[in-house]
């Protein structure tokens, strides 16, 4: 069956031209002189491709692929535009686009970008039959990277995930939180249960508690219909919370509630509902100081820290770059419909020598920018921000082997004084030097 297109775009000329053009080359082709009458089509029938002007009276080319994103989720879309529409135009290929073309363009360019588009339509049709078979052989979520200090995370989950557990995962931001949380819920007995995460620092505090506890209906202005609420969700699965530290001291008290009792109120409801949930907590920040402050209950932490993993930051676990740079590119060549190999030397280095504040996302992040703007089938220098590629940069960031042999003695004879209780007899006997060579390296520890 021949590949259908829609073409979209208010300038007569292109209908005619290119209309003409691809109907030669055996496609189907439906045409469209405005937005709206392209959403009339897509609600009559399906397309296999897409191709729509950006700028247009009326509904515009965004607002066509939002239609497609729900009218005919399946068709590759591409988009024409000029060149002071770019921006605009990288910003479709993250809602979901699959390429873009600028005006004016080649017709035999244009020829082998829709060749590319349906090839990816159907190695994806495979690869999705492919790894509904796979996914009953391998767990969900994988912790790329063979550090010694991803080696010990992955040892950790392993000895975890046996157990029920609650847990604390500790990290900056974009090292990979919620995948350790889904590693532990997928190789865990609760596998076949639900694994409901909620990020408890992106919801008004006014919505959090009946998110997590849930409501009856006319418990508040806005409950126009009861709802269970994310515990009785997850019952006995695994419940996600997020940024655990963001939690108001008001919803902490109930929390902890529910931990202690294994049941919950719902806002409104006048008996508890019994749940069995395995609660996995994650944070940003360093809730002991949170504790001291006074801004995070101890005995709630001290229910959430049951078991504590503390995930490295990429510049700690620089080795795992490779790895993780292969991995994101074939995540992506799938998304943006791309065949990139991987990177070239020169771009390699300057990704290993980067500080990545961002940790993990951030490396995604910079992938997937290259991606979309470079060309070619590797990675190379001039694909990447300007401030990575900068004369010496990231390599300032580097520690010396000193620092680095210090940097973990202060984290590893706080950890020890932590698991001592800050007994520090006791803490230097563990650590294995005497009690006055403790307090030589506590002094010179920053307060």
């Amino acid at each position: 069956m021949a590949t259908s297109i829609l073409l979209v775009d208010d300038e007569k000329t292109i209908h005619e031209t290119l209309g003409w053009f691809l109907e030669e080359e055996g496609y189907k082709v439906w045409t469209a002189e405005s937005g709206e009458k392209a959403v009339a089509l897509l609600e009559e029938r399906e397309f296999d491709v897409i191709i729509t002007d950006i700028l247009m009276p009326g509904i515009s080319g965004m607002q066509v692929l939002d239609k497609a994103s729900t009218l005919n989720p399946r068709a590759s879309v591409m988009l024409l535009t000029a060149y002071g529409t770019v921006e605009t135009a990288i910003e479709a290929l993250r809602k979901g686009a699959c390429d873009y073309i600028l005006k004016p363009f080649v017709l035999e360019e244009l020829k082998l970008r829709i060749q590319r588009l349906v090839q990816y339509q159907a190695a994806l049709q495979e690869n999705q039959l492919l790894q509904r078979a796979l996914n009953h052989l391998t767990p969900a979520g994988t912790i790329l990277g063979e550090s010694p200090a991803i080696r010990t995370v992955r040892e950790q989950i392993a000895k975890i995930a046996r157990t029920p557990s609650n847990v604390l995962i500790t990290g900056e931001s974009g090292t990979g939180k919620e995948l350790t949380a889904h590693a532990i819920h997928a190789a865990s007995a609760r596998r076949g249960r639900p694994f409901v995460p909620i990020n408890c620092g992106a919801i008004p505090e006014a919505l959090l508690e009946s998110q997590l506890f849930g409501h009856v209906k006319g418990a508040f202005t806005s409950a126009v219909q009861s709802s269970p609420g994310l515990f009785v969700v997850a019952d006995q699965g695994t419940l996600f919370l997020d940024e655990i530290g963001e939690l108001p001291l008001s919803l902490q008290v109930k929390l902890l509630r529910v931990i202690e009792e294994r049941e919950v109120w719902a806002v409104g409801r006048t008996k508890p509902v019994r749940v069995d949930v395995r609660i996995i907590a994650s944070s940003n920040r360093d809730l002991l100081n949170e504790v001291e402050s006074g801004r995070f209950r101890e005995d709630l932490f001290y229910r959430l820290n049951v078991v504590h993993i503390a995930l490295p930051p990429l510049r700690e676990r620089r080795a795992d770059i490779p790895a993780l740079v292969d991995h994101f590119i074939h995540k992506l060549n799938a998304k943006l419909a791309t065949k990139y190999l991987g990177v070239g030397r020169e771009a390699l280095r300057v990704l290993m020598s980067h500080h990545w504040k961002g940790n993990v996302r951030e490396l995604e992040n910079v992938l997937e920018r290259a991606m979309i703007l470079g060309e070619g089938n590797v990675i190379s220098l001039q694909h990447l921000p300007k401030d990575l590629v900068a004369p010496g940069a990231g390599l300032s960031n580097i520690e010396t082997l000193k620092d680095a042999a210090q940097r973990f003695e202060r984290q590893h004879i706080l950890e020890i004084l932590a698991l001592a209780q800050f007994d520090k007899k006791e803490a230097a006997r563990l650590l294995g030097i005497s009690l006055a060579s403790l307090y030589r390296k506590l002094d010179g520890l920053p307060s």
